[in-house]
């Protein structure tokens, strides 16, 4: 047959799921509530540093390109420029390489510069400090930037980064120096006129603006980009999309989102986290710096919270198991040795075989148990042992009789014949017999009232006077108010039998049966029945009184002691071993049998 859980399984699923759910879904909450707040604070934090950094890349950005207005204030080169070089060549050459190397020393990162006369269509370029000699330049508007200046209203167009080349072919930059820079092509006029003058273009590295990026996110972990209008990148976290086209689609995504927008959540198979993303203001309108920081990356100490929380979880978890497997060993140990013991009982083993369950409620309940246990022995002996006994002893007597039913209709027809004859004494006799038989042979009584159990050893005692005549006596000291007590049936008789059969067997004189009952002050009865017998010496007392009280064996079944041991052991099944039986006997004094039933009371009240 299926069985269902047993209450260790329960015990340990309840005291998991009671430690998992909470704790977990803790966990959960934390970790939900902590990467919401991180992914927040990141998103301000972020923004706010990338806004510093726009700032300061696009004061960075006006300086370089304000770099040229310095010479509108060096007058001897503006006249150059306005009259041309050829005017006064080596005067004029001079101020030009004297303002183009004083504009090349203001910036570390400038790499090269190129200034354009239009007037003569003279060249000049500064590579690494080096200025090249005058140059022609024909055909100026080839230049794209140049040729965009001259249309456009401003006066400086920025060049994405590029790897550097040599204007007009003037300066000589060998393979191996050839680095990307980023150009600022300035377009020189006659101020307040509009008047061309010439161009100004500025190459400068990448290191100051490298230095400014690299304040703004952490490498390894997070990607920088800068991108212009055009989304050519002007710089980048890897190195080698400096330079090139972003074609991505998470920026192509940024440039469609409301102004007002910071941020936007990203996953594609490259890239799983949020963007953090500003506008240059102008005149770098158009202009992006963008911040990427993977989830991995961002959620790092919310991970590692959880982490933490996870591995203090399992060992709580663990500590809860083993503590749960204790606890459900120690309840669910003692409940089946209760169950194995109750199994026992079904299949009729009234024994408990444990000592303690413990002193809790499992505890009290098997004490309990070993309580019915014993009840259940104590009420199997008094009612089936009992029964068992009386059985036995009215098949005994019923073996002993032939045809009792026909011996008793005998006696009465005889004792009507002897009343006829007028032999009152033998109707007499027949009368004590037949009352004698009717009472051993009413089996459906095993409790009488203590006169019915005086009124049977009254007639046996009769019918003994009747033999031994003026021999024996008997004397009965029966108080009144004992006589409406209830005792076990045949319990005196066979004691003042066992008198003649052992006691009186050998001529006396004048032999004397006394029967004396009264109640105690304790409320017991005490039954004494003595004789002026032979007596017993010591070592045949002895002998009796082992027989009686320490169990009758094959041997004591034979001996003089078994109408006494049958009878203390029938009260002893009666009064739950509360009754008293006791012998004495001086050699040559007679016998004496004294019986105390504790409480009669109760076997009255329980018999009705």
């Amino acid at each position: 047959m299926r069985t269902g859980w047993s209450i260790r399984k329960k015990l340990i699923i309840l005291l998991f799921v009671a430690t998992v759910l909470p704790f977990g879904s803790s966990i959960a909450i934390t970790y939900f509530q902590t990467t919401k707040s991180l992914n927040n604070r990141f998103v301000s934090t972020n923004h706010d540093l990338i806004d510093k950094g726009e700032e300061e890349l696009s004061v960075y950005l006006d300086d370089v390109a304000q770099i040229s207005s310095v010479l509108y204030r060096y007058t001897p080169f503006m006249n150059v420029m306005r009259d041309g070089i050829s005017e006064d060549l080596d005067t004029n050459q001079d101020d030009v390489r004297q303002a183009l190397a004083y504009l090349f020393n203001t910036r570390p990162e400038i790499e090269q510069m190129h200034l354009y006369i239009h007037n003569g269509k003279d060249s000049y370029t500064i590579y690494h400090s080096t200025i090249s000699g005058r140059g022609k330049y024909e055909n100026i508007l080839s230049q794209s930037y140049y040729a965009k200046l001259i249309k456009s209203n401003s006066f400086s167009i920025i060049e994405p980064p590029h790897e550097i080349y040599s204007y007009n072919n003037m300066s000589f930059i060998p393979n191996s120096e050839k680095k990307k820079v980023l150009s600022f092509h300035n377009i020189l006029r006659d101020v307040p006129s509009d008047r061309l003058l010439g161009f100004l273009s500025i190459d400068i590295n990448l290191s100051k603006i490298s230095a400014i990026a690299d304040r703004l996110y952490t490498k390894g972990e997070e990607d920088l980009y800068i991108m212009d209008q055009n989304g050519t990148v002007i710089y980048s976290s890897d190195q080698k999309e400096i330079g090139e086209q972003n074609n991505y689609q998470w920026f192509e995504r940024i440039k469609h989102e409301p102004h007002t927008s910071k941020s936007l959540a990203w996953k594609d198979p490259h890239f799983n986290g949020v963007i953090v993303y500003d506008k240059f203001p102008a005149p770098y309108k158009g202009w992006y710096i963008v911040k990427r920081i993977p989830y991995n990356v961002l959620y790092q100490s919310a991970r590692e919270t959880a982490l933490i929380n996870i591995v203090i979880g399992m060992t709580t978890l663990i500590i809860v198991l083993i503590a749960t497997l204790a606890v459900s060993v120690k309840i669910t140990a003692p409940i089946k040795v209760l169950n194995t013991n109750m199994k026992r009982v079904e299949k009729g083993d009234f024994a408990a075989d444990f000592d303690s369950l413990g002193n809790d409620e499992i505890g009290m309940l098997g004490r309990t148990f070993k309580s019915m246990i014993a009840k259940i022995n104590e009420l199997i002996e008094r009612e089936y042992v009992l029964e068992i006994e009386n059985k036995a002893s009215q098949l005994k007597m019923l073996r002993s009789q032939i045809n009792p039913h026909f011996l008793y209709n005998a006696l009465q027809s005889i004792g009507t014949l002897a009343l006829k004859s007028n032999a009152t004494q033998v109707y007499t006799l027949l009368t004590s017999l037949a009352v004698m038989m009717r009472y051993s042979m009413n089996v459906k009584e095993d409790i009488v009232t203590f006169a019915a159990e005086i009124k049977h050893v009254k007639s046996y005692l009769l019918l003994q006077k009747q033999r031994f005549s003026e021999q024996f006596a008997y004397e009965l000291d029966i108080e009144k108010e004992v006589e409406h007590i209830l005792v076990p049936k045949m319990i005196l008789q066979p004691i003042i039998e066992n008198c003649f059969k052992h006691g009186l067997d050998q001529p006396i004189d004048q032999a004397m049966i006394k029967l004396m009952a009264k109640r105690k002050e304790n409320g017991n009865l005490s039954i004494c029945v003595m004789d002026n017998g032979i007596g017993a010496n010591e070592e045949k007392l002895e002998q009796i009184r082992r027989q009686l009280f320490h169990g009758a064996s094959v041997e004591a079944q034979k001996s003089e002691a078994i109408g006494l041991k049958n009878i203390y052991d029938r009260l002893q099944i009666y009064y739950r071993h509360q009754a008293k039986m006791s012998v004495e006997s001086v050699e040559g004094l007679g016998f004496t049998v004294n019986i105390e039933i504790p409480n009669a009371i109760d076997l009255e009240v329980e018999h009705k």
